[in-house]
């Protein structure tokens, strides 16, 4: 099987360089026209420059693709709209979107600025939440659509001095379990990448020898197939760095049930703690209906 994105249209966010430039690369290499999103700013979201998405655009139509640049950024509503309204008005429609964009702004909780931390969240979750607003009904309204979120090791176990960071990354994931729900019948795919990556970001965290085998090329063939037709997987997460691939999934512990509300005193829920949290036998549920369903099941 050959994975093809002739005539698909994608817009990938902050796209001027690192995995967002492999990601935007990829897809033209596949056949897709790219909206390369980058307002061009240092890794803290500071200042801006056309450069980093203008390189980008003239890279993939050195190599005969179809590419335009949107210098916006996704941090505000109507920038974010913006970059959707390119994609139509040059290419005429909207089939995948990459959310691909964030900062750094790291500190210690206790340390961290309240304006670092909101910084951090307008770009990475409202700025994926923004985006994807404008992008749905497009995608809703034809029937097809593929959405990809980034999020992190750093969301979904937690790293120090990432407060910020962690809290939007792992708000990517409440945001992709909503989607995948209402867009399922409207031929709509959201899934998740947690990539780890030779990037800007990546060198703030790993020695030389180790970014020599994170290419980004590795998260890159993921996000071409989850923004592919041949994808038909929704809702899921996959950890990809180095060449190793792996579903991530949250579970449930079966957990103990008490007969009434009288025998749940917190006396008897630290005896029983242990029954609590035993994840022998543990699942997933698809939706939070599922999980509900299952505290009245017996």
């Amino acid at each position: 099987m050959t994975i093809r994105l002739d005539g698909r249209v994608a817009i990938v966010t902050g796209s001027g360089q690192g995995l967002g430039r492999a990601h935007a690369l990829a897809l033209a290499e596949r056949g897709a026209r790219v909206v390369v999103n980058d307002p061009g700013g240092a890794l803290d979201g500071s200042g801006a420059t056309h450069r980093a998405a203008d390189s980008v655009v003239e890279e993939i139509r050195a190599a005969g693709g179809e590419a335009v640049a949107a210098y916006e950024s996704v941090a505000e509503a109507t920038e974010a709209a913006a970059i959707v309204a390119k994609a139509v008005e040059t290419f005429g429609r909207l089939d995948i979107l990459v959310n691909n964009a964030g900062i750094l702004r790291d500190k210690s909780f206790q340390k961290m600025d309240p304006a670092d931390f909101e910084a951090v969240l307008r770009v990475h979750l409202l700025g994926s939440a923004f985006v994807s607003h404008a992008a749905f009904p497009l995608m809703r309204e034809q029937g097809y659509g593929r959405i990809v979120m980034t999020t992190s090791a750093a969301g979904l176990y937690g790293n120090f001095g990432q407060a910020n960071y962690a809290a939007a990354k792992m708000g990517l994931i409440g945001l992709m379990n909503a989607l995948k729900i209402e867009g399922a019948k409207y031929g709509i795919k959201v899934n998740t990448i947690a990539p780890v990556a030779a990037t800007r970001m990546g060198e703030t965290i790993f020695p030389e020898a180790i970014l020599k085998r994170l290419d980004p090329a590795y998260v890159a063939a993921l996000v071409s197939y989850f923004a592919s037709e041949a994808c038909e997987a929704s809702g899921d997460i996959v950890e990809c760095g180095a060449g190793f691939y792996a579903k991530v999934q949250v579970i449930e512990a079966t957990g103990h049930r008490f007969p009434d509300v009288a025998s749940a005193s917190p006396e008897a829920i630290a005896e029983h703690y242990a029954a609590i949290s035993d994840m022998t036998g543990a699942r997933p549920f698809a939706t939070a209906h599922d999980a509900l369903q299952k505290l009245f099941a017996g």
